[in-house]
């Protein structure tokens, strides 16, 4: 788990983009895919650093839903934030190549590696490289430990859906607290990943940028 503060930024970003740790000065995150603690089990390209960067509107956005959930002595933690194209395509090749199943007890066990594409859960394009969708989950201010979501983060199952009924029933509300607070503040989740969530009302739709995260 990392912090950082306000002062913290390696590189300037495009126009409307920012560092969020600038609108949050102390973000809890753990970039997953900046470390080898992820689906392919090691680090991405295009994360060049330990950093979330996203579009000004959402960092706006999630600031409120910050300050929501502190009132309740909740915070966010941060999976992922914007994503270069580069890692995306990364993905696509990962996903093509049928030798490469070290993570695929962790990851996806109950998927075969080639149905990864078409079954919707690696794709070409994702809304995380337009800048204004991120991978979230709900801490506790108190001792910092992540609410029980009833799967991981990135787990290729169904069991990852929102709507899942096989998890408890505690599971069940603490993500719909998560997505309670992200909808409050202007965010859509997605069917299919709890931890998921792109700003309505984004500034770059059909926009898929490739500069590095660093």
């Amino acid at each position: 788990m990392y912090s950082y503060s306000s002062t913290t930024h390696a590189q300037d970003v495009p126009d409307n983009f920012i560092y969020l740790a600038e609108v949050i000065p102390y973000v809890e995150f753990d970039l997953r895919y900046y470390s080898d603690n992820n689906f392919i089990g090691q680090p991405i390209p295009g994360y060049h650093g330990n950093a979330l960067i996203v579009s000004l509107q959402s960092a706006i956005a999630l600031k409120k839903v910050q300050q929501d959930l502190a009132y309740s002595n909740f915070a966010l933690k941060f999976f992922d934030a914007y994503r270069p194209q580069q890692a995306v395509d990364y993905f696509v090749r990962w996903a093509n190549d049928p030798d490469d199943i070290r993570m695929k007890a962790q990851y996806y066990p109950n998927v075969d590696k080639d149905e990864l594409i078409p079954k919707g859960f690696i794709a070409a394009k994702s809304s995380h490289s337009r800048g204004s969708t991120v991978d979230v989950t709900i801490i506790s201010l108190e001792n910092g430990q992540e609410l029980d979501m009833g799967t991981p983060f990135d787990l290729f199952d169904q069991k990852s859906w929102p709507s899942d009924t096989t998890v408890s029933v505690q599971q069940r509300a603490n993500r719909q607290l998560l997505r309670s607070v992200m909808s409050k503040h202007g965010f859509a989740g997605l069917e299919e990943e709890w931890w998921h969530f792109t700003l309505f009302d984004e500034p770059y739709p059909d926009t898929y940028f490739d500069f590095p995260v660093k």
